[in-house]
């Protein structure tokens, strides 16, 4: 579940990273609000899937044992990567939903959790890669998905997520007008 999510969360984290080339036109940043909206279910899937492997590790379960961890880096800056995903999510959204002087901060905080988060998730992305590589076109190839056990079920929660998602963005794009007319990012 895990490589399978990060493959979809890293194809719409560069998505996103699109839309920084040109944030300050309107059609950009509506295209960061909708993708930001869309990466919050997978995101969430993602968090799950890992610290489900964090929780079954620590108790002992005997096929996660086996595995083994991650390296020591990888191990310090997982959680670290978690809380920054977070703050930069939940800074979004929270941009979006609130008025005033707040959004100054909130613009404040979001800009630095992402210089934070993008340091972090490179090394996490760089750790990691051989194994996503290896593990997670199982579950979308048709020949492989088949061999491997729960492949089905992982595909349809991702997708899932991504639905999801899509409708979030879709719900939140038709306020973004509003939103750009009252001060955006930017409060009068």
């Amino acid at each position: 579940m895990t490589a399978t999510t990060a493959v979809v969360l890293l194809a719409l984290f560069a998505l996103e990273g699109l839309t920084l080339v040109r944030i300050n036109s309107r059609s950009m940043l509506t295209a960061h609000v909708v993708v930001g909206m869309v990466l919050v279910p997978p995101v969430l899937v993602k968090v799950g899937s890992t610290s489900w492997r964090f929780v079954r590790y620590y108790t002992r379960h005997p096929a996660y044992r086996r595995r083994g961890t991650p390296p020591p880096l990888l191990r310090v800056l997982g959680p670290l990567l978690v809380v920054l995903t977070v703050v930069l999510l939940a800074s979004g959204v929270l941009l979006m939903l609130l008025n005033g002087q707040v959004r100054t901060t909130l613009l404040t905080v979001h800009k630095v959790s992402f210089v934070l988060w993008f340091v972090v998730m490179i090394v996490h992305v760089l750790g990691h890669i051989a194994e996503v590589s290896r593990i997670a076109p199982r579950d979308f190839v048709a020949r492989t998905r088949r061999q491997v056990r729960g492949a089905s079920l992982r595909v349809w929660l991702v997708s899932s997520s991504l639905v999801v998602g899509i409708v979030l963005g879709a719900a939140i794009e038709p306020r973004i007008g509003p939103w750009l007319a009252s001060g955006g990012i930017y409060p009068r």
